[in-house]
């Protein structure tokens, strides 16, 4: 058996997906810089606004619709993803006028997109001490914004945490197994979501409780990270995933 042989095709091959991965990421990488360089007003929304805003989610989604039509297989994961992230896109475009009582719509397009990913990273292992672990944190967190918070947003804050804590349970759940199921895509969701929390906690903390300095450059790239990883969940997924999706 030629060792190094099989190596060096591992390594080519290796080298190939990273730079195929790399040119599909390059709508991605200059809308993200886009965004930062207009920087426009958030007092003065627009249709325009939106869509610059929501620009770098749609390029992640043609990033996973090009990766599968490269692959020449739409696998079940990636649909679920590519989904997940038009609802984000369209959470975006509600949150853009979130001060004219779009707030709330918002939320509920990125709980449906949560809930997608939850669905895709599926319930295997179910690890339910990570579970435990996320639902003490989230009631501490809502315990502390519940003052603020007035009306149906109430509601609508219990439900958007627990859906956040589902999906990150999900990602955490699968990036905890054993070393020979880990690969670095399920550590993508896994980071993925942890930043998600923290983007979407800062978020809420500035809207409702005080002024955190930079708090809209922090939530936006934080955010565009977490929705990148994930999104690079799906150009590696273990055999033992696609095997029980598949039956």
């Amino acid at each position: 058996m030629d060792i190094m042989g099989h190596d060096s095709r591992r390594q080519k091959k290796k080298f190939a997906t990273m730079k195929s991965v790399g040119t599909k990421l390059i709508p991605f990488l200059k809308t993200f810089c886009i965004y930062f360089v207009l920087w426009l007003p958030t007092s003065n929304p627009s249709w325009f606004s939106a869509l610059i805003k929501c620009l770098p989610v749609l390029c992640l989604g043609f990033f996973v619709l090009a990766h599968s039509i490269s692959l020449g297989v739409h696998r079940p994961y990636a649909k679920k993803v590519l989904v997940a992230l038009l609802f984000s896109a369209l959470g975006d475009v509600f949150l853009t006028w979130g001060d004219q009582g779009f707030f709330i719509h918002g939320m509920l397009m990125f709980g449906i997109s949560h809930l997608l990913y939850t669905w895709a990273f599926g319930l295997r292992p179910l690890r339910l001490w990570i579970a435990l672990m996320l639902l003490l944190l989230g009631v501490i967190y809502y315990v502390a914004v519940y003052s603020y918070l007035r009306g149906p947003m109430i509601y609508a804050m219990a439900g958007y945490v627990v859906v956040l804590g589902l999906m990150s349970w999900r990602a955490l759940a699968r990036a905890a197994c054993s070393s020979y199921d880990r690969t670095w895509g399920r550590s993508c969701t896994a980071v993925g979501a942890v930043i998600f929390i923290m983007s979407d906690l800062l978020l809420a903390i500035d809207r409702f409780c005080f002024t955190v300095p930079h708090a809209r450059a922090i939530v936006m790239s934080t955010y565009y990270g977490a929705q990148m990883l994930i999104s690079l969940s799906i150009v590696e997924q273990s055999e033992p995933e696609m095997f029980w999706k598949q039956n």
